[in-house]
């Protein structure tokens, strides 16, 4: 799933980074327990190089359990976001612009690399050896997808399959062929962990979450808000409150 250049992913991004801020969802509390769990690493004190820290929402979980984060990001306009959420909030380290394929990190100074929502979009080989050599010995690489499990409710899976059929760039649980991003093979020693979890979330912020994907900012603008306003529809028809129930489960790679 790598689209090219950095700058260039770092463009698609920008276009939709409102609705990534205000659309995406946080991640449950139960996955940082796993991290501590499975890495050994407290993160209350840990340096940690966020690689597609994007709006900073994976930063923030971080920052606010006392991880001391350098955030890594493409995308200015995103960076942008994550600095103006940061202001007076240590212990951010540093946002810089950069390639997770070429991080701009110093040589073993980190105790965790994560990748949330990101890894997938950097070449698997040189963004884990980039990952290695950041890390101090006894370090570890995160890696975590927040996922709609749609297979939970049949409402999710009519909404994805609408995707499906009307998306081209559409890349999620209503194709066949689609699976998690394979960084599990980049390690010789992994664990991985499913974390399921329920998303209480208003239609509007659910839709804002769906513009802020990649195959939506690929879309012309006239085509996306015809095709939000058809999901609109349907969400409204069948959630008259405005309320949505959404079955998420994140799937947690980490590897040492």
């Amino acid at each position: 799933m790598n689209i090219g250049p950095m700058r260039e992913l770092g463009g698609v991004f920008d276009r939709v980074a409102d609705a990534y801020e205000a659309g995406r969802p946080s991640y449950p509390d139960e996955m940082f327990r796993a991290v501590c769990e499975l890495t050994g690493v407290d993160l209350d004190g840990a340096t940690t190089v966020d690689v597609g820290a994007g709006t900073g929402i994976l930063t923030r979980a971080l920052r606010a359990r006392g991880s001391h984060v350098v955030a890594v990001d493409p995308a200015a306009v995103m960076l942008a976001r994550l600095r103006s959420r940061a202001d007076g909030e240590p212990p951010l380290v540093a946002a810089v612009q950069g390639d997770g394929n070429v991080l701009p990190v110093a040589d073993g100074v980190a105790d965790l690399v994560t990748y949330g929502q990101s890894w997938h979009w950097l070449d698997p080989a040189a963004s884990i050896a980039e990952a290695r050599r950041v890390l101090r010995p006894h370090g570890a690489i995160v890696g975590c997808w927040n996922l709609h499990h749609a297979a939970q409710a049949e409402w999710l899976a009519a909404y994805e399959a609408r995707l499906a059929e009307e998306v081209p760039a559409y890349w999620g649980p209503a194709v066949e062929e689609w699976a998690v991003p394979p960084i599990a093979a980049a390690f010789e020693v992994i664990a991985e962990r499913w974390l399921p979890w329920t998303r209480l979330v208003g239609i509007e912020d659910f839709l804002l979450d769906l513009r802020s994907h990649s195959y939506m900012a690929a879309l012309p603008a006239e085509a996306a808000d015809a095709l939000v306003e058809r999901q609109r529809t349907e969400l409204r028809r069948e959630f008259p409150e405005g309320m949505l129930s959404v079955p998420m489960r994140v799937y947690l790679a980490v590897g040492r």
